[in-house]
């Protein structure tokens, strides 16, 4: 037994301790997105546009993480349409990041890895980068709204006579709380992922302009940074949905059936 499929186990044995039924169904959804993620791989391996698969799969891969997650249907839909506008937003900067950026292809870092390969694999590399941007960030987005739409329907169900008002000032406090940590573990993640990276560049005494022109570095901050922009547009956006549909339905919005 390898070590992969030896912390899949544990994995999964932690997950139906911990959460019983909704932990498998949660590993069953984190199954089907690796599925997901393979195929968009084979797609564009096949010759697909893949500004035009993207969109498709990451909305599938969005439906398939938050649909399977335990929660009252209402939040669920609502951290669906905050999910679905802030991917369309993150598509547009990735693109303009790629665009102005030139984040594509590979780097004079990697010249001993292509060393006697073909280069000739008839891939748009330009593509895959903004592939890699949007998909980094879909996990991040997905819990975000998840966390800031939950907790506002746990709000207005304990609190049976809270006013618009008053739930609009306890979303941003809540927002603030779960940006600020969110934040800080895609900028931790990014960092523990590139300390290697890092540390070389130290090593082979990369001058200021060249450490700061690394494209190895850069494209990795630059999709940190669009996760993080991602992160702060999908709590803005589920309070305001949380507050619109608190403002037209009331109480309603809990749908005590599901209580």
């Amino acid at each position: 037994m390898n070590a992969i499929l030896l912390l899949i186990i544990l994995l999964l044995l932690s997950l139906l301790f911990v959460g019983g039924k909704q932990g498998l169904m949660t590993f069953f959804g984190l199954f089907l997105n690796c599925i997901l993620i393979f195929i968009l791989i084979t797609l564009v391996n096949w010759g697909f546009t893949p500004l035009v698969v993207l969109p498709i799969m990451a909305i599938l891969i969005l439906s398939v993480a938050i649909y399977l997650s335990a929660g009252r249907p209402r939040v669920l839909q609502i951290t669906w349409q905050s999910s679905v506008i802030v991917l369309v937003l993150i598509l547009i900067l990735a693109f303009l990041a790629q665009h102005f950026g030139h984040l594509q292809g590979y780097t004079l870092e990697n010249s001993d890895e292509l060393e006697g390969l073909s280069l000739s694999v008839g891939i748009d590399f330009s593509n895959l980068a903004i592939i890699v941007m949007v998909m980094s960030a879909l996990g991040a987005i997905a819990e975000a709204a998840m966390a800031v739409t939950a907790d506002l329907f746990e709000v207005v169900e304990r609190t049976p006579n809270i006013s618009a008002a008053n739930l609009q000032a306890q979303g941003k406090v809540i927002g603030e709380q779960i940006l600020g940590t969110a934040i800080n573990t895609l900028f931790f993640g990014m960092l523990g992922a590139n300390i290697p990276l890092l540390v070389w560049f130290f090593r082979l005494h990369y001058s200021f302009s060249e450490f700061m022109n690394g494209k190895l570095l850069i494209f990795e901050v630059v999709t940190m940074l669009l996760g993080m922009i991602g992160i702060l547009c999908s709590i803005t956006i589920a309070i305001f949905l949380v507050e619109h549909a608190f403002h037209r339905e009331g109480r309603g919005i809990l749908n005590e059936s599901d209580l």
